[in-house]
């Protein structure tokens, strides 16, 4: 049995999505190969042959490959799909996009938001929000899935040797799809998906000016990443990329602080994972109190001002 990890990457670096996924592979017990596909990516390649628990790295350059477009990463998996009895993806915004076309491609059933590996064909995935836990069997020859990355420990440096790289050639793709361009938001914060502390605003903070003027000093603070509510997003409080949530991003930072949120099921589901939760809000029956392991009932305008003056 071998496991093919599709290395999500910038053509520079290995992002740590990619480390957790190579643990989720791991757990399967079979060689786990990584999939370097990119455009003079040669240093992701060796970043992923020193990583434990790597057998085999295959490395294809490609123009075509240069900017992870869906269709064409694609067409170079399902090229290689045969000789695999596993492909995994983080379950990124990028994992996510990939990831049904190879299934649609090979025929087969996605097994999507991977967080606990129970046997070769038997996996556990969060359903409803994270309300309940299924454990699902796949009898497909080639099991496509994707991993929730917080519920697996980042893989380490190996202290054997490097994995071999192979050098695989590129597939034609249909051209059909083309890269036009990216607008890429600056951020001088932690990524929020790889950050050690988040700090969340929710919609009772009013308004962009009082998110900013309340949440920001408090991560700058603590180092922190900046989070938000689905709410904070779509009244225009924070952008997209803000967003926490079953429909935003899945965290589970070591410390995370959320003010002004209620804790809707939907937020929940995307940092209840964290390993301490502090939520400060002013009413006794919300929800967020529930998974908090610290709660402070109080009005955050003046809660969160004490707490950046005495930090």
């Amino acid at each position: 049995m071998t496991i093919l990890v599709i290395a999500e990457h910038d053509n520079t670096s290995l992002k740590p999505a990619s480390l957790n996924t190579i643990t989720a592979a791991s757990e399967l017990g079979g060689d786990v190969h990584v999939l370097v596909a990119g455009l003079n990516a040669a240093t992701v390649a060796t970043a992923a042959a020193q990583v434990a628990g790597v057998a085999k790295v295959l490395h294809v350059d490609a123009d075509t490959l240069a900017h992870g477009v869906a269709e064409n990463v694609a067409a170079q998996v399902v090229a290689l799909a045969g000789s695999y009895s596993h492909i995994l993806f983080a379950s990124t915004a990028s994992g996510k996009n990939i990831a049904p076309r190879v299934a649609a491609l090979l025929d087969v059933a996605q097994i999507s938001d991977l967080t606990k590996v129970i046997s070769a064909d038997t996996f556990e995935r969060p359903i409803y929000a994270g309300n309940a836990m299924a454990t699902i069997q796949s009898v497909d020859t080639v099991k496509v899935m994707t991993v929730r990355t917080t519920a697996f420990d980042a893989a380490a440096q190996s202290a054997q040797a490097p994995a071999a790289i192979e050098v695989v050639a590129s597939v034609a793709v249909a051209g059909k799809t083309s890269y036009m361009g990216s607008e890429i938001a600056k951020n001088d914060r932690p990524e929020l998906t790889a950050a050690k502390v988040i700090v969340s605003g929710g919609r009772a903070l009013g308004s962009q000016e009082k998110f900013n003027a309340v949440m920001i000093p408090l991560a700058d603070k603590l180092g922190a990443a900046i989070g938000a509510s689905r709410a904070a997003v779509d009244a225009g409080y924070a952008p997209n990329d803000w967003q926490v949530g079953q429909t935003g991003k899945i965290v589970a930072p070591q410390l995370y602080i959320a003010a002004g949120i209620s804790g809707a099921i939907q937020h929940l589901a995307g940092m209840k994972d964290s390993k301490v939760i502090v939520a400060i809000n002013k009413d006794p029956e919300a929800p967020i109190f529930s998974v908090a392991d610290y709660g402070l009932e109080a009005d955050l305008f003046t809660a969160v001002p004490e707490l950046v003056a005495a930090l």
